[in-house]
C-alpha cells in the first residue's frame, strides 16, 4: 500500500511538533513538508532539539506549501483565520485537510463572527466551506469523517467536555443544568509569548480565566450538545490555568433525571468498542498523571445522591486527544487505514 503523504502547516507550533513526533512512526504515513513563517529555512530539528534524527526537514513558507500538488493530506496547525485562508487554494486542489484551528468548526457563521471576528479579522475567510466540514469527534462522526475532505478538528476542552456528555443526550437522558469546571495545562495557551502563562506568573499559581460564557470553546460545546438534544443547550464553561505542562481535566456538574451509576452504564455502552475511550468507576476517578502522552480519554460518573447534581469527571492530554492525537486519529479514518496506527505503540 502506498503511504499517504503528509504536508504540515505551523509545524513548529506545540500541536505542530507533536503531530511531526506521532507522524514519524505511523507505518502508513510519509512527512513531505514541514512549514512555518516564522522559522522558514531552518530545520526543523533546530527549533525543537528532540526530533533530531526524527525530522530534520528544513521547514518552508506556508506559501511554498501551497505550490504543493503532490500531497495526498495536509495538517493545519495555525491560528483561526490564517488556517482557513491557507487551506482554500490546497482545498481547490482535491487535498484532503484535517484543521486544528476553529475555522470550520462552528456551522452558523453569524457565531463564528461573533466568537472570533475582530477589527484584524471582520470576516471568515472561507464561509463558502463551513458546510463541506466535519466536526472531528471520531468517536461520534466516524461515519462522516470517512468520506470528507474538510475536517474540522475538536477543541481540546471540546473533547474534554462532550466525551462524557454526548452518549447521555443521544440517549435521551433529560439534562437540566451544565457546568464544566475545566483545568488545563499550560501548552494550551500555544507558544506565543503572554503574561498569564510566563513562568513567574504560572508556576505554583491556579487561575480562573475567560469565565461567564466567555471562552471561545463555549460555542462549540453549545454546538454539539444542542444537536444531540435536539434543542438549544446553553452550558456554564469555567475553564482554569494549572501550572503544568499538559493534561486537562473536567468536572461537570449535571443535574439529571438519572443516577451517576445509570450514566456510567449508558457511556460504558456507548464507547465498548472505542479504543481511546476508557470508562472508569466512581471510586477509580481520572488523573492527568494516567493520560499524558496518550490519546485516552478516561471518564467516570459520580455524585447525584441526595437530589445533588450527578458529576463527570474526565481527563486527556490536551497536546494528544484534544489535539494533535485526535486529528492522526481522524486521518486513518479518512484513508481507511487501522484507526489505532501511528497513536498505540
Amino acid at each position: 500500500m502506498a503511504k499517504v503523504k503528509i504536508g504540515i502547516l505551523g509545524a513548529t507550533s506545540y500541536t505542530g511538533a507533536e503531530l511531526v513526533r506521532m507522524l514519524a512512526f505511523h507505518p502508513n504515513v510519509v512527512i513531505s513538508y514541514v512549514s512555518s513563517q516564522s522559522y522558514e529555512g531552518k530545520r526543523l530539528s533546530d527549533i525543537f532539539p528532540a526530533l533530531a534524527g526524527i525530522n530534520d526537514r528544513v521547514l518552508i513558507s506556508p506559501q511554498e506549501a501551497q505550490k504543493w500538488t503532490d500531497i495526498d493530506c495536509v495538517f493545519s496547525c495555525l491560528p483561526h483565520a490564517a488556517s482557513a485562508d491557507l487551506l482554500v487554494p490546497i482545498i481547490g486542489k482535491g487535498i484532503k485537510v484535517i484543521d486544528l484551528s476553529a475555522d470550520f468548526r462552528i456551522k452558523d457563521i453569524s457565531v463564528y463572527k461573533k466568537w472570533y471576528c475582530d477589527d484584524k479579522h471582520p470576516d471568515h475567510p472561507a464561509p463558502h466551506l463551513i458546510d463541506k466540514a466535519v466536526f472531528g469527534l471520531s468517536e461520534h462522526y466516524r461515519e462522516e469523517i470517512a468520506g470528507a475532505s474538510i475536517i474540522a478538528n475538536p477543541g481540546c476542552y471540546v473533547t474534554s467536555v462532550l466525551l462524557p456528555l454526548l452518549p447521555l443526550y443521544k440517549s435521551g437522558v433529560k439534562i437540566d443544568m451544565i457546568i464544566a469546571d475545566s483545568k488545563s495545562g499550560v501548552s494550551g495557551a500555544g507558544r506565543g509569548l503572554k503574561q498569564n502563562t510566563h513562568f513567574p506568573e504560572a508556576h505554583e499559581n491556579f487561575s480562573a480565566y475567560a469565565i461567564g460564557h466567555k471562552h471561545r470553546h463555549t460555542p462549540e460545546m453549545e454546538q454539539e450538545l444542542s444537536l444531540a438534544a435536539k434543542k438549544p443547550v446553553i452550558m456554564t464553561f469555567s475553564p482554569h490555568l494549572l501550572p503544568i505542562n499538559r493534561g486537562i481535566l473536567s468536572t461537570i456538574y449535571i443535574n439529571t433525571n438519572i443516577s451517576a451509576a445509570e450514566c456510567t452504564e449508558i457511556i460504558k455502552k456507548h464507547y465498548v468498542n472505542e479504543p481511546f475511550v476508557r470508562v472508569r468507576e466512581a471510586s477509580d476517578l481520572p488523573q492527568i498523571a494516567n493520560i499524558v502522552h496518550t490519546n485516552y480519554c478516561d471518564i467516570a460518573f459520580t455524585g447525584g445522591t441526595e437530589g445533588l447534581p450527578v458529576i463527570a469527571v474526565s481527563a486527556l492530554d490536551n497536546l494528544v486527544k484534544g489535539a494533535s492525537g485526535q486529528a492522526l486519529q481522524n486521518m486513518n479514518i479518512m484513508f481507511g487505514l487501522a484507526e489505532t496506527a501511528g497513536l498505540l505503540r
